[in-house]
């Protein structure tokens, strides 16, 4: 099997609803990507965000610079530092704010619900 590269300037862009000021970039998923997960650059400009919904499936998060907020359905509030990372379970409610006057990167990982996994006999049980 060989080996799957990426780099940043073949990243493709996307427009994830619900957020704003933010730009997002595909490193591995996308349009006819069929690997097992999703990885995905968000860079965060002062003030960006993504509202307060679901997470569709259980997603990590790695914030690479800067800080971000995390807003839970609770009310509560974790700032995330560089290499600082959370995990999301299925269906989490959850916000993200850039609360600073820097911009911050993170990346975002998560199982890939067209990839291979999804076809698995043990996933369809």
């Amino acid at each position: 099997m060989p080996i799957d590269i990426t780099q940043l300037i073949q990243a493709q862009r996307f427009e994830p609803v619900g957020h704003s000021g933010v730009g997002p970039v595909h490193l591995f998923g996308g349009e006819r990507y069929d690997g097992a997960v999703t990885v995905a650059l968000s860079h965060y400009l002062p003030g960006g965000r993504a509202d307060m919904s679901p997470v569709p499936v259980e997603t990590l998060y790695l914030v690479l610079t800067g800080s971000l907020t995390l807003l839970d359905a609770d009310g509560a509030t974790h700032v995330l530092n560089a290499l600082d990372g959370a995990r999301l379970t299925t269906g989490t409610l959850r916000g993200v704010e850039n609360r600073t006057n820097l911009p911050a990167s993170m990346l975002v990982i998560r199982p890939n619900p067209d990839g291979p996994q999804a076809n698995a006999p043990e996933a369809r049980s």
